[in-house]
């Protein structure tokens, strides 16, 4: 195996949505032992940006559930995927007949649609600024990379099931949580991402070892040659997974990779 590809939250993060200096450690001896380190998340490139420093090993990441990749190391964008503005439109529309809490990202902020408890714990757990907007549909003016809704888990579940087919080959629709609902452009998944990451590296998808929990981590399971999900994860997800770790909160990533590629040498 030549690369780690890792989701961060409920993944690598604990729920206090930190990383552990064990699971820091093991990233960088990994990383000094040969192995190419990359994260990949749905989160924004400036909310992955300060676990991206932290780790200081990370050679390339891939935000907004694949919309993005960038530099580990510059921050460079890499590549990059969007929905032209009139999808971007219909998607906002499609939140709105639902009366669903709906958000864009530009920069350092987000854009949301509605005043809701939605809107704050975003800001505090991404880091982002959130500016209300109103009607998104009247916002969108150019092409955009990810819509974000939240409701409660039953009316998202009812609206993937509906988005799934009314967007088909026009959207990636999926959930990192179970009360989220995530459009990207149709090209934009983890694992089209990790499909065009790794010629980039100079390695094949087979020689990469994945971890993620949830339905937005699937396709990227699916094209690593290693899939292991975190006793956490959904159980959606761990049939299409070689093996499951411990949870994210007792480093499970880390401690898998320690104890079959480093031998255990790196001690709590």
């Amino acid at each position: 195996m030549k690369a780690v590809i890792f989701d961060l939250d409920d993944t690598l993060l604990h729920d206090d949505l930190t990383i552990s200096d064990y699971s820091v450690r093991v990233f960088r001896r990994l990383c000094a032992d040969g192995f190419f380190i990359i994260a990949a998340s749905g989160r924004a490139q400036l909310s992955m940006k300060p676990y991206v420093d932290l780790l200081a090993c990370v050679k390339a990441y891939i935000s907004c559930n694949g919309a993005e990749i960038w530099d580990g190391e510059t921050h460079r964008l890499i590549h990059q995927e969007l929905f032209p503005a009139e999808t971007a439109v219909e998607i906002a529309r499609f939140a709105e007949r639902h009366h669903c809490y709906a958000q864009v990202y530009q920069g350092d902020s987000f854009f949301f649609n509605q005043h809701d408890i939605y809107a704050e714990r975003y800001a505090a757990a991404a880091k982002l600024k959130g500016v209300f907007v109103g009607k998104l549909s009247e916002f969108i003016r150019e092409p955009r990379n990810k819509i974000l809704m939240m409701a409660d888990e039953s009316t998202i579940a009812s609206m993937y099931n509906e988005a799934s087919g009314l967007f088909a080959g026009y959207a990636s629709v999926t959930c990192s949580k179970p009360y989220y609902l995530e459009f990207n452009p149709p090209n934009a998944t983890k694992g089209k991402a990790l499909l065009r990451l790794a010629p980039y590296l100079g390695i094949s998808t087979e020689d990469v070892i994945a971890f993620g929990d949830s339905l937005n981590d699937l396709s990227m399971l699916q094209a690593a040659g290693l899939a292991v999900t975190v006793s956490n994860g959904w159980k959606e997800v761990r049939p299409y997974c070689d093996f499951i770790c411990l949870s994210n909160n007792e480093d499970g990533p880390a401690h898998y990779l320690n104890e079959n590629y480093l031998n255990s040498e790196v001690v709590l």
